[in-house]
């Protein structure tokens, strides 16, 4: 993959040769741009589906509930909570600016956000329904099956279209205008010494070697622990990460490195959710990362350019959903 060929070489350059990569950063790393090229209706139709409960076995868990608009597209928990109250294995990213990455999910086994979409509503430890069930609910509901035929011209839902409407919502999820993309765009005032001092480290110090794009991250997968191994509080299976999807064992521990946009709210951090604030994840990323021990002063810094890339949230009226019919399958929330 090129993109991981050129966070590998950045992180080399960088972090080890002790090279500056102002000159990569600076051409890296971009302000988030609005969302263009939406389909109004489709996304409408998306945003009631991304709050639709009753996707859902329990007819209590939606898209929102891992990942809440509210609270910076994530659930700040370490791990999601599924059916019936299950601990989920992986700590849920955040769907705030999810567009911009080159897969979706830590391993990255889906190739957008359309396939992505489809995941948790079948999956048993998650919304523990199925895209059978779930598109018989939809059609049970006159309001849905009209607004479907709306925007696909089909008399008939099927899955497909429910996966390609909430992924045309989640492409309007993006978060522009942060302070640093301000600075990004010529207004020098945006960032304070200590904000502006801490980019200067974490660029200088090799974090943009993975971190860069749009998104600052999601653009690559790379290894946890490089220079000192990582200790996850996750079960085996989950720590494959990457060498889950390519059966390769060089890829166990690899996980799609994730977006800093917003990273002040999506805390707690890593894919098994083991640490709370920035400043421990700056510690744990400084040192594992890249061999590095941040002073209390340069992790303050880092911590306090790191909290100028919350952007503008999402906002938009909450979709109010169709009432149920008689004919509407009835949720079993404390079915086994």
């Amino acid at each position: 993959m090129k993109t991981r060929s050129l966070a590998a070489s950045l992180m080399v350059v960088g972090a080890f040769a002790g090279a500056s990569v102002v000159g990569a950063a600076e051409t890296l790393v971009k302000p988030v741009q609005p969302a263009k090229n939406i389909n109004k209706g489709m996304a409408e139709l998306g945003k009631k589906l991304f709050f639709e409960p009753r996707l859902s076995k329990s007819g209590f868990l939606s898209c929102n509930s891992c990942h809440n608009l509210s609270r910076g597209g994530t659930d700040n928990i370490p791990t999601s909570i599924g059916h019936n109250w299950q601990q989920g294995p992986i700590n849920a990213p955040t769907v705030l600016n999810s567009s911009l990455n080159v897969a979706q999910f830590r391993d990255g086994r889906a190739a957008d956000l359309k396939e992505q979409a489809g995941g948790p509503i079948a999956n048993p430890g998650e919304m523990a329904f199925t895209h059978d069930l779930a598109v018989n609910v939809l059609e049970s509901i006159p309001a849905y099956r009209a607004e479907f035929r709306k925007v696909f011209g089909k008399d008939k839902i099927d899955i497909d279209q429910v996966t390609t409407a909430i992924a045309e919502f989640e492409k309007t999820l993006v978060t522009p205008n942060s302070r640093f993309d301000k600075w990004l765009k010529g207004d020098k005032k945006a960032l304070n010494a200590d904000e502006l001092a801490g980019w200067n480290l974490f660029k200088n110090s090799g974090c943009v070697a993975c971190h860069y794009g749009e998104a600052l991250g999601g653009t690559s997968f790379q290894k946890l622990g490089i220079v000192e191994p990582y200790k996850s509080l996750s079960p085996a299976d989950v720590t494959k990460g990457r060498g889950a999807v390519t059966g390769k064992d060089a890829d166990r521990f690899n996980f799609k490195v994730p977006t800093l946009r917003n990273v002040d709210m999506t805390y707690p951090y890593f894919h098994d959710g083991a640490v709370w604030t920035l400043k421990e994840a700056v510690d744990v990323m400084g040192r594992l990362q890249l061999g590095r021990k941040y002073s209390d002063q340069e992790n303050a810094q880092v911590v306090a350019f790191l909290k100028t890339l919350t952007g503008d949230q999402p906002k938009f009226a909450l979709p109010i959903l169709p009432p149920s019919t008689d004919q509407t399958p009835r949720p079993t929330p404390f079915a086994k």
